[in-house]
């Protein structure tokens, strides 16, 4: 607790040294106009990413922001259906811009990111960066934030039914990803297979997604990528909107709706939400109705804070709720049905933010501390709940971000976290434990006129103490303590060699220290159909990853290409000991894994896209038996198609309108970690999707969204390689079959 109180103590001081600073107030004005006709675009997205300010173009085209500070900063436009423009702007001299909308084409899509080391555009990252933008996560029908983004390159889920999926990254999941959600890593106790991410997926705006272990600001744990979950911009100044939504899911009847009331009054920001999420039990041909896979979410969430010339202040609180039943897969013996569940989890999370940014000179310094409490708690039938875990967790992170340069840009921080971890019941899988953790880190970017350099380092430590527990007499848990250090870095480069065609290298280091459940579990971990045994023998992972790809655009083709090769000392998995009993002990070894993304967009004509993208992981460990050779739960290869249509690109009723047909196909995942029967080889299989929308527009304005999506069309059985159901009692349980969905979002300004 002493080092916690000395990291809090410095963020304290930091933020009183700058609390005064301003740097003066300016505003920036002007008009958008369309490349075609030159007529006014309204309501356009004017918004200054650092400031988390920003404005909508109106019924004119004209935009004004007032009450901006007067430094150098960037500046993001973006339209519909049009290229985004990105610009650094010097707000001390400049006043009035105006900006000229060209069609979207082909052309890669240019966005500014912030999760690597502070803003920067994503096309100018040479470690590979895609962001999912909102009107995709809009139209994409899904049943959680993680099922919404696992359809993106190199990007897939395990699941356990509907209602919960963990990321994967290139064949790595589990705590080798961070999720960022609110300015701070998600701590929901994610080590375990049936637990998801705690976040209401209505409150993301947009998702980065960081493939590999580039990112310096989040340490250990982001050994595979990172995911930053993005809220809404604050609202124009002087505006006020009331957000509307709602959602249906043939299914399983999921039905959802939410409320949002949003505004900016002299800089006095809010933005207030509350969700509802309630699904039945998912069903497919195979095995009709699967008992436990319904679940009820409910989420409300609220942030209050300041804008001024200084920086901002923004304090954000969410409380989360979901009570998922757990699939046991029992069958009758006599007709094979699944039988009844009763078993069911209560997971609840409680998080405030405080998350501030102050002007510094020519940049800005960032400084953010949350606390978050995640209970999960498991029922096997009665209202006393089994396992009960309890998790409270403080983080903490300060980083200083050079302002916007054409030539060079540099960042510093410091980074970690605080947690204590509870048994509240009379079953135990864990120990209880406590565990501090820092980190330091620089990273450097130099711009020159063909070419781009960045890299940087960070240190890490961390400190685990778990606590001895005795159950009827006999010693459960151990008491005993580790500790942890690791350096990670990276260095490279992204080259312009025609202004159509770019190339990337990056080499990375990464670092991630064994959780407590690879430590020390020893209990039934339900719902996951083991006995899982700790090891506390386990060192930290460290890796090695190379990335080279190349991108191309053109009005009429874009196309990237992304190759990685990952090389993982004491990789950490879950092996069964034996075939004849369900008992899985944490093993390590060496790990070696290389695959590809490529991507091809072909857009013959302003109305129609062609997409098309293929991702392949092979991943396996060296110096192994042929039934031991490839690792558990690696993504089978995936070829995806979409063909898209925009039938109305801006009309006065309807506008956006557009169909769009696709194609998932899975192919034979061979590559499985058959030990002791712990995996088995999983077919190919092909999924048809179709999905329609429109803005429905009154007097210029977006005044509701309709999307009608189709899921698995031809109601094929298939299970998921990553689905755990794949291995309940018997043949196991296929995934979700044919699904229709209907979407409607309403805005009303107010």
């Amino acid at each position: 607790m002493k080092k916690l109180y000395s990291v809090l103590l410095l963020l304290v001081v930091c933020l009183t040294a700058t609390a005064g600073v301003n740097a003066g107030k300016t505003t920036l004005r002007g008009h958008v106009t369309d490349a075609v006709d030159g007529k006014p675009v309204i309501g356009v997205s004017i918004y200054f990413p650092l400031l988390k300010q920003g404005t909508v173009t109106d019924q004119e085209g004209r935009y004004e922001v007032r009450n901006l500070p007067a430094v150098r900063t960037t500046i993001q436009v973006s339209y519909v259906g049009h290229l985004t423009i990105i610009e650094t702007i010097d707000l001390r001299q400049t006043t009035e811009r105006n900006f000229v909308m060209e069609e979207n084409n082909a052309l890669l899509k240019e966005v500014v990111v912030t999760g690597l080391t502070g803003e920067a555009r994503a096309d100018h990252s040479p470690s590979p960066v895609s962001v999912v933008a909102p009107r995709v996560l809009e139209a994409t029908p899904s049943t959680n934030i993680i099922d919404a983004v696992a359809h993106q390159p190199g990007v897939s889920q395990i699941t356990t039914g509907g209602g919960i999926s963990k990321p994967v990254i290139r064949g790595l999941g589990y705590n080798r990803i961070v999720t960022v959600n609110d300015g701070i890593r998600q701590e929901g106790q994610q080590w375990g297979d049936e637990h998801g991410i705690e976040v209401d997926g209505q409150t993301v705006h947009s998702v980065e997604i960081l493939k590999g272990p580039a990112s310096l600001m989040y340490g250990s744990d982001a050994m595979a990528g990172v995911l930053v979950m993005h809220e809404a911009p604050v609202m124009p100044q002087g505006t006020m909107a009331l957000n509307l939504g709602t959602e249906y899911q043939s299914n399983s009847n999921l039905f959802d709706y939410t409320v949002n009331f949003a505004g900016n009054q002299q800089g006095w920001v809010w933005n207030w939400r509350w969700s509802q999420k309630d699904a039945g039990e998912y069903k497919n041909k195979i095995d009709g109705h699967v008992p436990g896979s319904q679940f009820h979410e409910r989420a409300v969430t609220g942030m209050l804070g300041v804008n001024r010339s200084w920086g901002y202040s923004h304090l954000k609180l969410s409380y989360y709720y979901l009570k998922p039943g757990l699939v046991e897969g029992e069958r009758d013996e006599d007709t094979g049905l699944l039988l009844p569940s009763e078993a069911f989890q209560k997971i609840h999370h409680h998080k405030a933010v405080l998350d501030n940014s102050f002007l510094v000179g020519d940049g800005s310094l960032k400084a953010v501390i949350g606390y978050q409490q995640n209970r999960r708690q498991e029922f096997e039938s009665a209202d006393e709940a089994g396992l009960d875990f309890r998790l409270h967790t403080v983080n903490y992170d300060a980083h200083y971000l050079s302002a916007a340069d054409e030539d060079w840009k540099f960042a510093t921080g410091l980074s970690g976290m605080w947690q204590h971890s509870e048994n509240l019941g009379d079953e135990y899988l864990i120990p209880a434990y406590r565990l501090f953790d820092i980190g330091a880190f620089a990273s450097l970017t130099r711009c020159f006129e063909h070419l781009i350099v960045s890299g940087g380092l960070r240190y890490d430590l961390r400190h685990l103490h778990s606590y001895s527990l005795e159950d009827d007499g006999v010693l459960r848990f151990a008491d005993f303590s580790r500790h942890f250090s690791g350096l990670t870095g990276s260095l490279g480069a992204i080259w312009n060699l025609t202004s159509r065609l770019n190339a990337r290298v990056n080499l990375s280091h990464g670092f991630r220290a064994p959780n407590l459940s690879e430590l020390g579990s020893n209990g039934e971990h339900e719902g996951t159909f083991r006995y899982e045994l700790g090891n506390q023998s386990l060192s930290a992972e460290h890796s090695w990853q190379l990335d080279l790809g190349m991108d191309y655009s053109s009005e009429v083709v874009s196309g990237q290409v992304a190759l990685f090769a990952n090389n993982i000392a004491n990789y950490i998995y879950l092996q069964r000991l034996s075939v004849d009993d369900n008992q899985y002990q944490y093993q390590s070894g060496t790990a070696r894994l290389w695959g590809f993304e490529m991507m091809c967009d072909i857009h013959p004509v302003e109305v129609l896209h062609f997409e098309n993208t293929f991702s392949y992981v092979n991943a396996r460990q060296l110096h192994q038996p042929a039934d031991s050779r490839w690792l558990p739960f690696t993504p089978a290869p995936r070829w995806t198609s979409d063909l898209r249509y925009d039938i109305i690109r801006d009309g006065q009723l309807l506008n956006n309108l557009f169909v769009s047909l696709g194609l998932e196909c899975y192919l034979r995942q061979s590559h499985a970690h058959t030990a002791n029967d712990t995996e088995t080889v999983t077919p190919s299989y092909t999924l048809l999707n179709l999905t329609a929308g429109t803005d429905i527009r009154y007097r210029g304005r977006r005044v509701a969204s309709i999307y009608l999506t189709g899921q698995n069309l031809t109601n094929r059985a298939y299970q998921s390689h990553l689905s755990r159901l794949k291995y309940a009692d018997g043949p196991g349980i296929c995934n979700m079959g044919r699904s229709f969905g209907i979407k409607v979002l309403v805005p009303v300004a107010l």
